[in-house]
């Protein structure tokens, strides 16, 4: 499944904030240096999708806050129910 993420770094914690139509809004923790805010963000979706961090991809938007992400290792009926779950 292809998901759209607007991260939001420097952030006191990790969370999703909200679902803006197909965008998420994610708050991560580490700064946007270096890579490190993405890796955090991969980090993070692969536990709240409960899927390895191996099967969560970062295809676009590696300098920009706007990103592309594909996650696999779950069927897209229980990533769509999982989505469903956000406010």
């Amino acid at each position: 499944m292809i998901i759209k993420v607007r991260v939001i770094p420097n952030s006191k914690r990790n969370e999703v904030v909200s679902r803006i139509g197909s965008i998420l809004r994610v708050k991560v923790s580490a700064p946007a240096v270096e890579g490190k805010a993405n890796e955090e963000l991969c980090d993070f979706l692969s536990d709240f999708f409960d899927v390895n961090r191996s099967h969560v991809y970062l295809r676009k938007g590696e300098r920009g806050r706007e990103k592309t992400i594909e996650i696999m290792g779950r069927s897209e009926h229980e990533l769509d129910e999982i989505l469903d779950t956000i406010p």
